[in-house]
């Protein structure tokens, strides 16, 4: 259980964002710190590096797309840039993984969550579990799936890189695996990406590292116990 005890704050400046910092599961007045400053620094930074990967790539893909390569300098410029874009995006989803892993680990709740009729549920805001953590059972299934995903660009990418280091068949499947996964990858951020602004709240958390403790009660009702130490449901 995370220290329940209100965290410390200078004299000045909004404590909330003050705690959010340098740690998170804490309580700041009527709020509680879901995201410190780590955290959120490297997830846009993964966001970022990511649209641009997806914005050079759609313009090398296909003609279709070809307008998006003025924006980066050209065609020639995103052939240069999403490659090593791609070098960045791995760094730093890497450092995310590591940083998630361990509270990633699939509970009965998330079980229960990840089963279509309640995640269909749960879109049409009917689902309610009162033993959802600091993350459902969906934002679990997002983070392995996105870092399976992220690996495969990774080692596809590789492959269509340096061709010359490789055999005919596995160059072929390459091309075919990147843009599966790629497709596939894009369609999940997506996802995260309506999610984060339809339920209100959830952008503000990535944005200042905080949440109301409504907002905590409602979506994460066990990780709100366990931060606040009220049991009561």
């Amino acid at each position: 259980m995370a220290d329940p005890a209100v965290a410390s704050t200078h004299s000045s400046g909004d404590p909330g964002i003050l705690a959010a910092q340098d740690r998170d599961d804490v309580v700041v007045g009527n709020e509680l710190v879901r995201f410190r400053y780590y955290t959120r620094v490297v997830h846009w930074l993964v966001a970022l590096t990511f649209l641009i990967c997806l914005f050079t790539g759609l313009a090398i893909w296909t003609p279709i797309f070809g307008w998006m390569a003025p924006l980066f300098g050209g065609l020639q410029v995103c052939r240069w840039l999403h490659p090593w874009t791609g070098i960045a995006f791995s760094f730093f989803i890497l450092l995310q993984f590591l940083h998630w892993a361990g509270e990633m680990k699939m509970t009965a709740a998330d079980k229960r969550f990840t089963q279509l009729k309640n995640f269909l549920a749960y879109m049409r805001w009917q689902y309610h579990d009162d033993e959802v953590g600091k993350y459902n059972g969906g934002q679990k299934a997002l983070f392995w799936l996105s870092s399976l995903a992220a690996l495969g660009v990774l080692v596809t990418g590789v492959v269509l890189w340096w061709p010359e280091l490789f055999s005919a068949p596995i160059r072929e499947a390459s091309w075919i695996l990147h843009d599966i996964t790629f497709i596939l990858f894009t369609l999940l951020i997506f996802g995260h990406i309506y999610l984060g602004i339809a339920e209100p709240g959830t952008l503000r958390a990535m944005i200042s590292g905080t949440v109301s403790k409504a907002w905590a009660k409602l979506h994460h009702p066990k990780w709100y116990r366990d931060v606040t130490g009220d049991q009561r449901r």
